[in-house]
């Protein structure tokens, strides 16, 4: 959930504020006194907020409600049917940062938001910034995000959306790919079952059909020493791995337990 800003509710009244409280309460948000402070600072109306707060009700997303979401210390914008960056995924980012410090070409792959992206940018400087989705949603969504540093995004299957002259220059290769078995989808929470598209979460059969994609190409793509950073589940990770290794690459996990956050990296040797 994005961080409120300690000020977010200062222009509704108390009483106000208790009422969109009670309403969220009521539609079993776990955090409705945060929530109301984010609908409330965002809101540019009371018509607008009250429209926020029933779709909030209903069971939209809380980003997508927003229009927004936090990410990696930036607001990144999220609209409705677009696939919401959790704050795990910004172990991802930093296990980038740390192991590609002077990294130039980055491309953000099965993009969403562009959150990732966008988020490596900000760190990273002047970089040459890709983001690419199958879905157009998520493509109109990361080309936002993704404009400040001058990032392109592009529509199409993995890497056949990418323009070929990245081909061995890639120094981080980003990709958040649907990890979820498709027999375990229907059992995620209805925030994103409902509202996210099945193809950011459905990753076939044993979960890592699209990550095992995504590895047999990527040394292609990788400039030496370059790598490739997956996220995936603790009980995925073994097999993650030994994908990696068919595919060439030096694969290692790495693990954050705070987030509960599992990311292997596969680097291309020189």
């Amino acid at each position: 959930m994005p961080t409120p800003s300690p000020s977010a509710s200062s222009a509704a009244s108390p009483e106000e504020f208790s009422r969109v409280v009670a309403t969220l309460r009521a539609a079993g948000c776990v955090f409705a006194e945060d929530e109301a402070r984010l609908i409330l600072g965002t809101a540019r109306t009371p018509v607008e907020a009250t429209a926020m707060v029933e779709r909030r009700a209903a069971g939209l997303p809380l980003e997508h409600v927003l229009g927004w979401a936090e990410f990696h210390g930036l607001r990144v914008a999220v609209e409705p049917g677009v696939f919401v960056p959790r704050r795990r995924t910004e172990f991802l980012v930093d296990q980038a940062l740390a192991r590609v410090p002077d990294a130039r070409v980055v491309v953000d792959l099965c993009c969403g938001s562009g959150a990732v992206g966008a988020a490596l940018a900000a760190a990273l400087g002047t970089v040459e910034l890709h983001a690419a989705d199958i879905d157009p949603a998520a493509v109109r969504c990361a080309r936002r995000n993704i404009a400040p540093y001058g990032g392109q995004a592009h529509a199409g299957d993995l890497f056949a959306a990418l323009p070929d002259r990245l081909r061995g220059r890639v120094g981080i290769l980003a990709a958040n790919v649907p990890y979820v078995p498709t027999g375990e989808v229907a059992l995620l929470p209805a925030e994103a079952r409902d509202h996210e598209p099945l193809t950011a979460l459905d990753g076939g059969s044993d979960g890592l059909g699209v990550l095992r994609r995504v590895a047999a190409e990527a040394p292609r793509w990788l400039a030496p020493g370059g790598c490739l950073l997956v996220e995936t589940s603790e009980r995925q990770a073994r097999a993650a791995v030994d994908a990696f290794t068919r595919a060439g690459l030096a694969a290692e996990p790495a693990v954050c337990e705070e987030l509960s956050a599992h990311v292997i990296v596969g680097t291309r040797q020189t």
